[in-house]
């Protein structure tokens, strides 16, 4: 067994932004990051983005060079997943049989795309999630096929909008009657509807899709519980994912929808959680929280790397305002906080006749959350009101 010191499990921005913070605060000892894929750490927002569009290269999407994890003194095992978890003997059981002694171990290892029974092995069925996801749909959109995205949410409706552009005809399929009303209340959903419908983009709301049909070894369509089937050349599934927390079966921590830690993001002594699989109580609401939002994951990895240096019974509770953004088509949709389970809604500025404006949300009489579509710099001013969590009677009306 090799010397101790901390061993992130994750190389995704949750894990880097824990080493950088890490050595960034002081700290000198054994860091190792370990990666289950090949690549070095890359940002995921662009893969859905300008990575599938082409407009980056792979190279682009990195988060940090070869020669930033040597000059920070990080200790790279990629390739590798993470197999087991000994938290009373602080050890971590890589999959190729090393096992790592640790002081502290942080657990960053995301979550993966959801996929639909039966379309193991069937050539053109595509998902989102990894660099060679977007590389494989790359690929597969250059030949403009007739493309099926089964799913309405950010990640579909921003492939929907990369493949229109690309001359691909597209035909999104969700089973919500208008697409991302979970996310952004109805009159928002509906204006992003019309627009990917103004680009061509067919959409199947209120569908339930019982399977992807295929002539025994490719795709060549979707069949929806009504009977009726939709042709296509590939199709993308984008219904959401699942946390990475299978390999920690037998390790003793409490694992459910993601490691379930306290405020601190402290699963275990000497074990924390960071980004997309962290599972915390908000202090404010009492709810717990797992959030995919880029954002939060390097907020996390550097929170987590301040605890584990702040020392026993000196840690501190996480906190933050959930940001996140999409792009669509000449769109640049943003918001602060949380959406769902708002009970009102109130456009700020602007409208959404010009797709441009901001829109606060609330719940139980509070600002939880604020939208905006082209106009960052005034929903910038919104922030403090959902970091307040201000009274909802307050707020402001558009003129």
């Amino acid at each position: 067994m090799t010397s101790r010191g901390v061993v992130v499990i994750g190389a995704s921005a949750a894990g880097v932004a824990a080493v950088e913070g890490l050595r960034r605060l002081g700290y000198g000892d054994r860091i190792v990051l370990v990666g289950d894929e090949p690549h070095l750490p890359y940002d995921r927002p662009p893969l859905s983005k300008q990575l599938l569009s082409g407009e980056w290269d792979r190279d682009k999407v990195q988060l940090r060079t070869a020669a930033a994890y040597e000059e920070l003194g990080v200790e790279l095992r990629l390739g590798t997943a993470a197999g087991s978890l000994d938290v009373a003997g602080h050890r971590v059981g890589l999959a190729d049989g090393t096992v790592l002694g640790y002081d502290h171990v942080v657990v960053a290892t995301g979550v993966r795309a959801r996929t639909l029974p039966g379309t193991e092995g069937i050539e053109g069925v595509h998902v989102l999630r990894t660099l060679d996801d977007a590389l494989a749909l790359t690929a597969e959109l250059a030949a403009r096929p007739r493309l099926v995205i089964v799913g309405g949410g950010f990640i579909g409706a921003e492939a929907a909008a990369v493949a229109s552009g690309l001359g691909c005809a597209v035909v999104m399929v969700t089973d919500q009657r208008v697409p991302l009303a979970d996310a952004v209340g109805a009159d928002i959903g509906g204006m992003l509807t019309e627009a990917h419908r103004g680009h061509d983009v067919r959409m199947e709301t209120e569908a339930l899709v019982e399977a992807v049909v295929s002539d025994g070894s490719r795709a060549t369509g979707v069949k929806l519980a009504d009977g009726r089937i939709l042709r296509a050349d590939a199709v993308l599934i984008g219904i959401g994912a699942r946390p990475n927390v299978e390999w920690l079966k037998g390790s003793g921590l409490a694992v459910g929808n993601g490691v379930l830690c306290d405020a601190t993001l402290c699963a275990a002594p000497d074990v924390w959680a960071a980004g997309d699989v962290a599972s915390w109580p908000d202090l404010v609401t009492g709810d717990r929280l797992r959030i995919e939002h880029r954002t939060n994951a390097s907020e996390q990895g550097l929170a987590v790397a301040r605890n584990i240096l702040a020392g026993p019974g000196e840690a501190s509770a996480f906190t933050s305002v959930p940001y996140v953004w999409s792009d669509q088509y000449d769109m640049k949709i943003q918001i602060y906080g949380r959406t769902r389970g708002a009970d009102a809604v109130r456009i700020v500025d602007g409208d959404l006749a010009s797709r441009e404006f901001t829109a606060l949300f609330g719940r139980d009489g509070r600002v939880t959350a604020a939208v905006g579509v082209n106009m960052a710099r005034s929903l910038r001013a919104l922030r403090p009101l959902v970091a307040d969590r201000t009274d909802w009677a307050t707020v402001p009306v558009a003129a």
